[in-house]
């Protein structure tokens, strides 16, 4: 007879215990553009089975997290991260899986968790969530929210998303939604509180609600001189402190664009044309649209800037220094950008796995 025990495990979790060790994860945001070597364009569909089989590796390597964005346009092939990692869950077994990040301005609070509880239970409790204003306003049109609103619109929701993380009922009253009345909120998650982060572009006023909520922070460095940032982390931890949170509660991750090659040289001959493919597209480009200089990416590649592009050697010394500065306790990278080809996403992974992390955390270790 069918036992369903046999086909269901239904002993206790698999996910790797939270330690103090340093984390390191990648994120994708699902970008679709022409491959500027060879001017094909990936399908949807076929973007979206890349980012399946990069999470995939990344779990078998040894990465401890895994992070999707959320865009609202064509040019993206993700608009529902909680979707896309309840399958990645299914072909993974130790990685955590977290949003990157969930517009939470124009979602409802009530249904993320929802969804992100829906999907701890089917990952056995490696749901994370990190949720921002987002870079880009197309979702205000498309679910019916005011632009003005934008930042009011934030942080009443992720009060409210925190509040709904600690209660299985709710009474809640706000301006931007209907109120609750003694609602039950469900699914519970496997853990007892979802990890939720809070996102941070460059705003003092971010990094200072944060630590309020006394949520991790997200801190997106995505070039120039990393020092620049430093006074967020400070605001950060200063603000959470003065409401009470523990310091070592206050978690931090940095978040880069990045690609690892054997040797330096080979790293920034590899990775420009699609980084630059990237940035013409997505980040602004140039005023004239002119392609980004060989000479411009060389500088944001440079040993003290914060662009981790190079050897695993120079990638090491780049989160060690940045760690001299932070304090963090999470580094992730986003590599698959530009339309870059998976092997070579692929073979970054590995490298971050195999030559960078166990060097970070041995160093680190030395200085504990």
């Amino acid at each position: 007879m069918f036992d369903i025990k046999e086909e269901i495990q239904l002993e206790a979790p698999l996910v790797k215990e939270h330690a103090d060790a340093f984390e390191f994860g990648i994120y994708t945001l699902g970008d679709i553009s022409a491959d500027p070597v060879t001017g094909q364009t990936l399908s949807a569909r076929d973007r979206m089975k890349e980012i399946v089989a990069a999470a995939r590796l990344a779990d078998e390597a040894g990465i401890d997290i895994f992070g999707v964005g959320e865009h609202h346009r064509l040019d993206f092939a993700v608009t529902s991260p909680p979707v896309v990692l309840a399958a990645i869950a299914q072909v993974t077994k130790q990685i955590r899986l977290t949003s990157a990040t969930t517009v939470l301005g124009t979602s409802d609070p009530v249904r993320v968790f929802e969804d992100f509880s829906t999907l701890d239970l089917l990952s056995d409790g490696r749901a994370e969530i990190i949720a921002g204003r987002g870079a880009y306003v197309e979702s205000f049109p498309l679910f019916g929210y005011e632009l003005g609103d934008y930042k009011d619109l934030f942080y009443e929701k992720i009060n409210l998303l925190l509040e709904l993380n600690e209660n299985e009922r709710m009474t809640w009253n706000g301006r931007f939604r209907t109120a609750l009345e003694n609602a039950e909120i469900a699914p519970r998650p496997l853990q007892e509180c979802l990890p939720v982060w809070v996102g941070v572009g460059g705003t003092p006023q971010s990094a200072e609600l944060a630590g309020k909520l006394g949520t991790g922070m997200a801190l997106a460095i995505l070039g120039g001189d990393p020092a620049h940032f430093k006074p967020l982390v400070d605001v950060y931890r200063e603000a959470g402190i003065r409401a009470g949170h523990k310091k070592e509660a206050l978690k931090i991750a940095i978040t880069s664009h990045g690609y690892i090659a054997k040797s330096t040289q080979q790293a920034k001959d590899e990775y420009y044309p699609y980084y630059a493919n990237y940035v013409g597209q997505f980040m602004g480009g140039n005023a004239r649209g002119e392609k980004m200089a060989r000479e411009q990416f060389e500088q944001l590649a440079s040993p003290v800037n914060a662009l981790a592009v190079g050897s695993p050697d120079l990638i090491v010394e780049k989160i060690l220094a940045q760690h001299e500065l932070f304090g963090h306790n999470r580094f992730m990278a986003q590599f698959d950008i530009g339309a870059i080809p998976f092997p070579k996403v692929a073979a970054t992974i590995e490298l971050l796995a195999t030559k960078v992390a166990p060097i970070v955390r041995r160093e680190l270790n030395k200085k504990a």
